[in-house]
């Protein structure tokens, strides 16, 4: 035995079944922008109306080439408990044909001393030899796929864990990727404040986490910066504030299509 074996459930936890490090694909900006308020934070709403316009972030490429890895992975399942059912049922019956061969030998052995007629117990004898022969080529045989799929379970062990590695990079390069991008759009949002309604340009700081503004204005902010092809649907305290406004919902977000909900009518 080569090293400890994972149960089903370990490696299922250790593949990232239940979800917790599978790394989700990064939204469309319409999924992010689409609708507000949303629940983005400032970073992933800023780097998606980056995105919206073509702009690209430097670990790109990296995060393709992360991402090219991943795909390659490929961990077929391995029945461990099989195998091993294998190789203990061919070495029982090893162990029962060892019993009836020794048993028929000293049968014809005793028929032999006095005498008797042993042709009969021969033959089993020959036959149960031949199917103790035949099992102990298959005893081999179960071994050999026992150790060949212990081997192949140590190497998806080890895919596994290159692919959880490969994940936690993964992560960290979109990260990357969203604060340069947020901090690309930064400037275009902070002129944007000055526009939109309850905005504060002077609330923004100098980066995305330096804002200290109202959040439905920074959406607002993120969406008029944005090039967007779809619609935004306006809900809650972003539809009030549009509605309060002397200014129409696309002149200020700067968008082709505007929706307020609930109402089928578009602004």
């Amino acid at each position: 035995m080569t090293g400890a074996e994972s149960t089903p459930a370990e490696s299922r936890r250790a593949d990232g079944e239940d979800g917790a490090s599978a790394v989700e694909e990064p939204p469309e900006p319409g999924a992010v922008l689409g609708q507000l308020p949303t629940e983005a934070g400032l970073r992933r709403q800023l780097a998606a109306a980056a995105r919206s316009r073509g702009r690209t972030a430097s670990v790109d490429a990296e995060i393709d080439e992360i991402e090219a890895e991943l795909a390659a992975i490929e961990i077929d399942p391995v029945d461990l408990a099989a195998a091993r059912r294998r190789v203990a049922e061919t070495t029982g019956e090893i162990e029962r044909l060892k019993e009836r061969v020794a048993t028929l030998r000293g049968d014809a052995q005793a028929r032999r001393a006095v005498d008797a007629e042993a042709g009969e117990t021969l033959d089993d004898l020959e036959a149960a030899a031949a199917e103790l022969s035949a099992a102990q080529t298959e005893a081999i045989a179960a071994e050999q796929a026992l150790e060949r799929a212990r081997a192949e379970a140590a190497r998806n062990r080890d895919e596994r864990r290159r692919r959880l590695r490969l994940r936690d990079r993964l992560r960290n390069r979109r990260r990357a990727a969203r604060r340069e991008l947020a901090e690309v759009a930064y400037p275009a949002f902070r002129r944007a404040l000055a526009v939109v309604p309850g905005g504060d340009p002077s609330a923004a700081g100098a980066e995305p986490d330096a804002y200290g503004g109202d959040p439905v204005a920074a959406s607002l902010a993120a969406v008029r910066i944005a090039a967007l092809d779809g619609p935004v649907e306006l809900r809650r305290g972003a539809a009030r504030r549009i509605e309060a406004s002397e200014r129409g919902a696309r002149s200020l977000l700067q968008t082709a299509e505007v929706r307020v909900e609930g109402s089928p009518d578009r602004r």
